[in-house]
C-alpha cells in the first residue's frame, strides 16, 4: 500500500509526515518527494512473536509520501497536478487541512478556514482528473475516426469516460459515480484522485488536543483533529517515555496507529498472521479474500499447490494460549479453497506441488 500525505504549504502536511514515519525533520528533503516504509503496529502479532519464539517478525508495511511543497509562484495551491505521476501510483489519500494559528508560521491565503482549504483541496482533484480525462476521451475519438480492431473496447472506453467528464464537470467525485467491478479495473489505471479512498486530517494547535474535530468530511473514510507539530515531537521520544507525555496531553492513541488504521479501513483491507519456527509475519489482504488466494499471497506454489488451510482466530488462540490449546479446544477448523478469510485469523497452509 502507498499513501499519500496532501496539503496546502503551511498546513502541516509534513510534520504530520513525521508523526506517521517516525522520520526527524534533518533527514528530510524540502524539494523533494519524502517517501518512508512505516511498519504497522500489531499487537497481536507481538502476542504471536512470545507465544512462538520465531527468529524473527514480520510486519505489515505502508509507503507513505509526502510531497514537496509548491513552486515558486504556486503558493496558494497545493500542486497536485505536478505530482500527478507520484499521486497515481497511491492508494489513497491523507489530506490535511489548517485548523492552527500561529503567528510564526504565515498562513494559506493570509486565513486559518480548514473546511475552505478542504473545498480548495478537492477543486483541485477535481480539475486534475477532469485534465486526464479529457487528454484519454480526445485519444480515444482519434482513434475511433479509423477502424481498428480495438474499436469496440475503445467505444466502451469512451463511454465510460464521458460518463466520467460529466460528473467531474458537476463536480461530483469519482468515487460515488464508479462501482467496484469491471469499470473499476478499466478505470484503476488512470488513477484518478476523486477516485481514491480519502482521509482527512485537521491540523489542530495545542489547546484544541483530545478534542472532537470542528467539523468532519462526509466524503472521508474518516476525519481526525491532530496536533501534528506534538505527535511528530512524540514520535522522536523514546517508546518508554511516551505514555506519560501522552497521558499528560490526554492522547489516548498516536496519530500514526489512527491514520494506519482509518487506511486499512478505507481500503478494505484485513490482517492475517502466518507462523514458522523462524518468523511469525502479518498480511494484509483485501476483505473477501479467500483462503487459496490468500496463500497465493504467502506463495505463489501455496496457491497451485493448495490442500487446505488450517485456521485458528487470533482471540480464541490467544484465549487458550497454545495451539495445542486451541486444538484440544475444537478451535482450529479445516478450510478449503473458498473460505473467505476473517480479519485475525491465524492460518497454516497444506500444499503440495
Amino acid at each position: 500500500m502507498r499513501i499519500a500525505i496532501v496539503g496546502f504549504p503551511y498546513s502541516g502536511k509534513t510534520a504530520l509526515f513525521m508523526a506517521v514515519s517516525g522520520v526527524p525533520a534533518d533527514h528530510l528533503k524540502p524539494t523533494e518527494e519524502n517517501l518512508a516504509a512505516v511498519k504497522v503496529p500489531e499487537p497481536r502479532l507481538e502476542w504471536l512473536e512470545q507465544v512462538f519464539q520465531p527468529k524473527r517478525r514480520t510486519e505489515i508495511t505502508i509507503d507513505f509520501v509526502d510531497l514537496p511543497g509548491s513552486a515558486e509562484g504556486d503558493a496558494q495551491r497545493a500542486g497536485l497536478t505536478r505530482h500527478l505521476p507520484t499521486l497515481r501510483q497511491t492508494d489513497a489519500l491523507v489530506l490535511v487541512v489548517r485548523g492552527f494559528k500561529s503567528d510564526a508560521v504565515p498562513a494559506h491565503q493570509g486565513r486559518v478556514d480548514p473546511q475552505s482549504d478542504l473545498t480548495q483541496l478537492r477543486d483541485e482533484m477535481l480539475l486534475a482528473d477532469l485534465e486526464i480525462c479529457d487528454n484519454r476521451i480526445q485519444k480515444l475519438e482519434k482513434a475511433l475516426s479509423k477502424p481498428t480492431p480495438e474499436r469496440d473496447q475503445q467505444q466502451h472506453e469512451l463511454a465510460l469516460l464521458q460518463r466520467c467528464r460529466e460528473a467531474l464537470e458537476s463536480e461530483r467525485p469519482l468515487r460515488e459515480l464508479i462501482q467496484p467491478g469491471d469499470e473499476e479495473k478499466l478505470l484503476r489505471n488512470f488513477g484518478f484522485l476523486t477516485q481514491k479512498s480519502v482521509v482527512l486530517v485537521i491540523n489542530v494547535g495545542e489547546q484544541e488536543i483530545g478534542g472532537e474535530p470542528p467539523f468532519r468530511d462526509p466524503q472521508a473514510s474518516a476525519t481526525f483533529a491532530v496536533c501534528a507539530s506534538l505527535e511528530a515531537e512524540l514520535m522522536q521520544m523514546d517508546g518508554a517515555d511516551r505514555p506519560e507525555f501522552m497521558a499528560e496531553w490526554g492522547i489516548q492513541a498516536l496519530a500514526r496507529d489512527r491514520i494506519i488504521r482509518a487506511c486499512f479501513d478505507a481500503l478494505g483491507v484485513i490482517t492475517f498472521f502466518t507462523f514458522a519456527h523462524d518468523e511469525v509475519r502479518a498480511w494484509a489482504i483485501p476483505k473477501g479474500t479467500t483462503a487459496v488466494d490468500a496463500a497465493g499471497k504467502i506463495h505463489t506454489d501455496m496457491a497451485r499447490g493448495f490442500i487446505r488451510a488450517e485456521t485458528v482466530p487470533f482471540d480464541a488462540l490467544k484465549g487458550t494460549g497454545s495451539i495445542k490449546a486451541a486444538k484440544a479446544a475444537g478451535h482450529i477448523r479445516q478450510e478449503h479453497k473458498t473460505y473467505v478469510v476473517q480479519d485475525g485469523d491465524v492460518i497454516t497452509v497444506k500444499f503440495h506441488v
